[in-house]
């Protein structure tokens, strides 16, 4: 589906309302995320929905090492050799080294997400294992994006901004499903962490579209959502 001239992005129920985004900068496609399939389809057809073809995605960045976002990453990389891209603390789950960090096994809020925070519980990760080409910090640049750590979900939780289309990209930082959030309490790490990540992001002042990890993305006046949510109690 298309959100504006360059930014398409992707849905899936499972997962807890997944969504992955494709930027198009007329230099190739970034893909953020991969949601939770693990065959990549939904993706390819959205690429080809776009006129492109497979071999026209060039890079893959995972905002955070969740099943949830990185499902069809190795798939992908396979039939595109596309560079794949994440954080340095979040690269071992993703190469299938170590198990993601387990959360409380005790249901917390929203009640709609739980089997998502049960999965995390137990340790269900079930994702192709996929290389990682190169990590990702503070202020580099992929695409058209720069970089912008925001740890709390996890520890090396991303961020990308794309000024030329005032758009932030937060993963699982806020979520808009099933109501908008500083993000879930029971699938994050540090929530006071996270929501000194939502202050962060609420400086990047001309933002309007917020395209988060769980939910619909924000079209217009994001970044009023951003300073609203900044203060939310942890």
């Amino acid at each position: 589906m298309k959100l504006t001239d360059g930014i398409h992005y992707l849905h899936q129920n499972m997962g807890g309302h997944v969504h992955a985004f494709l930027l198009d900068d007329g230099n190739g496609i970034t893909l953020i995320d991969a949601l939770y399939d693990t065959d990549g389809h939904r993706i390819l057809d959205e690429i080809r929905a776009m006129g492109r073809q497979p071999s026209d995605l060039k890079n893959i960045i995972a905002t955070h090492a969740h099943r949830s976002h990185i499902g069809g990453m190795a798939e992908l990389k396979r039939q595109t050799n596309a560079t794949v891209y994440c954080h340095e603390w979040e690269a071992g789950i993703i190469e299938g080294q170590r198990k993601s960090t387990r959360v409380s096994l005790w249901p917390k809020p929203p009640l709609a997400a739980y089997y998502t925070q049960f999965g995390l519980a137990i340790g269900f990760d079930g994702h192709k294992p996929c290389l990682i080409d190169q990590s990702l910090k503070e202020a580099d640049h992929v695409g058209p994006l720069t970089i912008v750590s925001t740890p709390g979900h996890t520890p090396g939780c991303l961020s990308f901004y794309w000024p030329e289309k005032k758009a932030l990209f937060v993963g699982d930082v806020i979520v808009t499903w099933p109501r908008v959030e500083a993000g879930w309490a029971g699938l994050t790490l540090d929530m006071r962490q996270n929501v000194q990540s939502v202050g962060k992001l609420s400086d990047f002042g001309d933002v309007e579209i917020v395209g988060v990890g769980h939910g619909e993305p924000i079209p217009h006046g994001g970044i009023e959502v951003l300073k609203k949510l900044r203060e939310q109690k942890v």
